[in-house]
């Protein structure tokens, strides 16, 4: 089924299918509220849902809902919900009084509604799986991102780096598939101004040793304000690395960040088609496809 955000991805499944996907009619009105059409059955079907909750959030996630509730009152056989971009998994702890853990609620909506399954891809926190009951499947895109990295981009010297330690993993993963190696930067962030702080930026010498004539690979699970990606690049670029491509699994980039991202010295952005725009250069269909058969059987 494609959901309204993910239309080109659900289409892109099906056709591997040698099908076409059933098509979600969707429809907003003045005062925001929307309306699903879906001319179909499921009766006694396993219906796969395919929908990205990427902003507007609050209404993707709605929606997704709704068609998960539509399959439930024609007595679908089964509800997987394909969500490629699971939003608020960044919101899995009460980092300060009075928060709430929103992924905590998603898990309980989505469960409450009739989902079955869940299939999503490099969610941001492991953590966020722990509130739900039902099955969860989380994928990794990175080898997928390391197989265009390799076959399209010209690398010369290739270096993988993460912006911040929490992404070591994905980024030695990714160095391991290229046969490379990989460095990682600490990073902090100033929680009244909001500025990217790169820990012992100030000892050049033993960053410009392993940066200097490299072309630079930044890895992340998501870019959203770019902020983190901007100041990594620019600092990079002054320890002397020969080009910097940064490689993301979810470009969640608003107006401008892109244009940022470039003047900061990064030469393109290459992302999934979990959220469809201009960076989104690698399909996840096949890898889709392929644990959807492996959960279905």
């Amino acid at each position: 089924m494609s959901g309204p955000s993910s239309s080109d991805l659900a289409n892109g499944i099906a056709k591997l299918m040698n099908t076409e996907a059933v098509p979600v009619e969707s429809r907003i009105f003045s005062d925001g509220e929307c309306k699903l059409t879906i001319k179909a059955r499921f009766d006694e079907r396993i219906c796969v849902i395919i929908q990205s909750t990427y902003p507007p959030t609050d209404r993707h996630l709605l929606q997704t809902l709704m068609i998960v509730k539509k399959c439930v009152d024609d007595k679908a056989a089964g509800v997987i919900a394909v969500i490629p971009y699971l939003a608020y998994a960044r919101q899995d702890r009460v980092f300060s009084d009075g928060e709430i853990i929103s992924i905590a609620l998603v898990a309980r909506l989505l469960e409450a509604c009739g989902t079955a399954h869940l299939l999503t891809v490099d969610i941001h926190s492991e953590r966020a799986l722990s509130y739900f009951t039902i099955p969860v499947k989380n994928i990794s895109s990175i080898p997928l991102l390391a197989d265009y990295a390799r076959d399209v981009l010209k690398l010369s010297n290739p270096l993988i780096v993460s912006p911040d330690f929490g992404g070591i993993t994905r980024a030695a993963e990714f160095a391991r598939l290229l046969k490379t190696d990989m460095i990682y930067f600490e990073k902090s962030r100033d929680l009244s101004s909001g500025e990217v702080i790169i820990k012992n930026e100030k000892d050049t010498h033993e960053y410009r040793k392993k940066l200097e004539g490299r072309d630079v690979l930044l890895i992340d699970d998501m870019i959203s304000s770019g902020s983190t990606i901007a100041k990594a690049c620019d600092f990079i670029k002054k320890n002397g690395a020969n080009s910097v491509h940064a490689l993301c699994v979810h470009a969640l980039l608003g107006t401008g960040i892109a244009q940022r991202m470039k003047t900061a010295g990064i030469q393109d952005i290459i992302a999934t088609n979990s959220i469809p725009n201009e960076f989104a250069r690698v399909d996840l269909s096949p890898l889709l496809l392929d644990t959807l058969n492996k959960i279905i059987r």
